[in-house]
């Protein structure tokens, strides 16, 4: 029976992650600084940090496969530097604990922000666009194509490393407050709706965690794949969430410029006065400006990836953003 380890476990992606490498009859090892909300039956939870190296060598004692998930997801943090500790520095402990414990394969999940970038010509973004992190529009983003940077050194030198990018999954949360969770629930608490049109691609959690589980199993060393579902714009995911929770909004669009200057506001408060987490934040708002639709087909190719409609799943993460029952 493989022994597998999931750093991050805890997290949104990682719960449903864990619950599908049970079901498949693996023995599962989470990482994490923070148990599960919901502890699954079978698997053990190490409690720890990624930047810690002693603990993770203890983590992957025994362990065959690792599934690096373990990152700071948000895009505002009190100190910005937390971003490059965990998300980079921390990939570059378990990558290298990973290769002296003999591992004999590592995926590392990034994200689909980093391949957007204003120089992108192309209608549809495909895993062979090529950014830089100097072209990142802030800290996290430019913290996770580092992450990936190291990833793919990996890979070069040998190590059996796969890549996956997840676009933003939604479904139910059991309160892991992810940014795409907490999006909803911002827009389902108001009656009047300001927001900036983009290309938004949603994606079923379930399917996130299936794809992670296909890039383990068929990705090609040093490729990254995009696991998304449905490109849609925010102005229908308004509509389609004012159906479903059958509550009314004025919606007003706006700029590019005026939710940057909007957002911008809103982070210089958080950074200086409330030092709590802004509705909006400048990087959040670059990246909607540059997003475009996302290509899934190397995924279906090569790995056998087939997303379910969003809808379903836009249902419960509403549902759990309410608090009705699912």
């Amino acid at each position: 029976m493989t022994q597998t380890l999931v750093t991050g476990g805890s997290g949104f992606i990682g719960q449903h992650l864990v619950a599908a490498l049970l079901r498949r009859g693996r023995r599962v090892r989470i990482l994490d600084v923070r148990p599960p909300a919901c502890p699954p039956a079978g698997a053990q939870y190490v409690k720890g940090s990624v930047l810690d190296p002693i603990t993770v060598q203890e983590a992957l004692d025994g362990v065959e496969e690792v599934y690096h998930l373990a990152a700071l997801p948000g895009m505002w943090m009190p100190d910005k530097e937390d971003f490059y500790d965990v998300n980079c520095r921390g990939t570059e402990v378990v990558i290298t604990a990973a290769r002296q414990r003999g591992v004999s394969r590592f995926l590392h999940c990034s994200t689909e922000s980093i391949l957007f970038s204003p120089s992108c010509t192309e209608p549809v973004v495909s895993e062979g666009i090529c950014t830089t992190p100097e072209e990142m529009p802030g800290a996290y983003t430019r913290s996770k194509m580092i992450a990936e940077q190291r990833a793919v050194q990996a890979a070069a030198s040998g190590f059996p490393v796969v890549i996956a990018n997840p676009t933003m999954p939604i479904g139910s949360h059991h309160r892991n407050l992810t940014p795409p969770i907490l999006m909803l629930r911002y827009f389902l608490k108001r009656r009047i709706q300001i927001y900036f049109d983009f290309v938004v691609n949603l994606v079923d959690v379930r399917d996130v965690a299936l794809g992670l589980l296909l890039v383990m199993e068929r990705g090609q060393n040093g490729h990254r794949y995009i696991l998304g579902g449905e490109d849609i714009s925010l102005k229908k995911l308004l509509n389609m969430l004012g159906t479903i929770s059958g509550r009314n909004a004025l919606r007003v669009p706006i700029s590019a410029d005026i939710a940057q200057a909007v957002a911008a506001t809103m982070e210089f408060i958080a950074d200086h006065v409330t030092r709590r987490s802004p509705a909006a934040t400048v990087e959040g708002v670059r990246i909607a400006a540059w997003s475009k639709a996302l290509s899934l087909e190397k995924s279906r190719r090569e790995l056998g990836y087939a997303p379910r409609p969003i809808e379903p799943a836009l249902r419960e993460a509403v549902a759990c953003a309410l608090g009705w029952p699912t």
